[in-house]
């Protein structure tokens, strides 16, 4: 279904905390979901899990990661990005899925999270980092007896639909009429141009080939989010 009730909890607000691997992600992965969850008034917290420092440029990407975050309306003091020893971006680098379930869980536990997003178990990109995220959240549902917290995971898609650009929204929302059960929902960005916004205070990574995957990815302008029903291990 196109939005619908997602997010529903009679009278209140959600408290929402999205996963990612690295600055940017936020905002060329994640923008369609950031801009519902903002408009509609839920409380959006926001985990980075490195400082995307591969390239040697850490601390500036940090500096652009808290700049879009302004961008795209999340308040900074909801808004974390980690730089630990064993948690290096990059491809290669493999992340202990224990340790990330763990620093999941302080978050949830301080923010009194309800609901979870990250990337599913490809990570749109199969970035490594991206599908240890994911796996990080499978294994705090794991440890955590009751279910007090849900998670839902952003659909990666074929190489055809990812850079369909805003085409791509009529395929998500006729695929999600699929769905019934209210497991999968497909969210629309309403203001495109804030990621393209959002993707420019990335300004070290603003190079001619993230503009045009900003242009034509799909995720841009439609984000389908599947719950994680089955806790999958790794």
């Amino acid at each position: 279904m196109v939005g619908g009730n997602f997010l529903y909890r009679a009278l209140s607000k959600r408290n929402v905390l999205l996963v990612v691997a690295h600055p940017d992600d936020e905002s060329m992965f994640f923008s369609p979901t950031i801009n519902y969850l903002i408009s509609r008034g839920h409380n959006l917290y926001i985990l980075c899990f490195s400082i995307g420092n591969a390239d040697g440029m850490g601390n500036t990407r940090k500096d652009e990661f808290y700049q879009a975050c302004a961008v795209l309306k999340v308040p900074l003091q909801q808004v974390k990005v980690l730089d630990h020893p064993d948690l290096q971006d990059g491809f290669g680098k493999v992340w202990d899925h224990e340790l990330l379930a763990k620093i999941i869980e302080e978050e949830v536990s301080s923010h009194g999270i309800d609901m979870i997003i990250t990337f599913d178990n490809y990570g749109v990109s199969g970035h490594c980092n991206h599908r240890d995220v994911h796996y990080g959240v499978c294994q705090l549902l794991h440890n955590v007896s009751e279910r007090s917290v849900e998670a839902w995971e952003l659909i990666s898609t074929c190489i055809l639909r990812k850079y369909s650009g805003p085409v791509d929204i009529w395929l998500s929302m006729l695929l999600s009429l699929r769905y019934t059960d209210g497991m999968t929902h497909c969210l629309l960005n309403e203001h495109p141009q804030k990621s393209f916004h959002a993707m420019a205070e990335h300004s070290s990574q603003w190079v001619w080939f993230r503009k045009l995957f900003v242009s034509f990815s799909s995720y841009t302008y439609v984000n389908t989010l599947r719950k994680i029903e089955e806790v999958k291990q790794s």
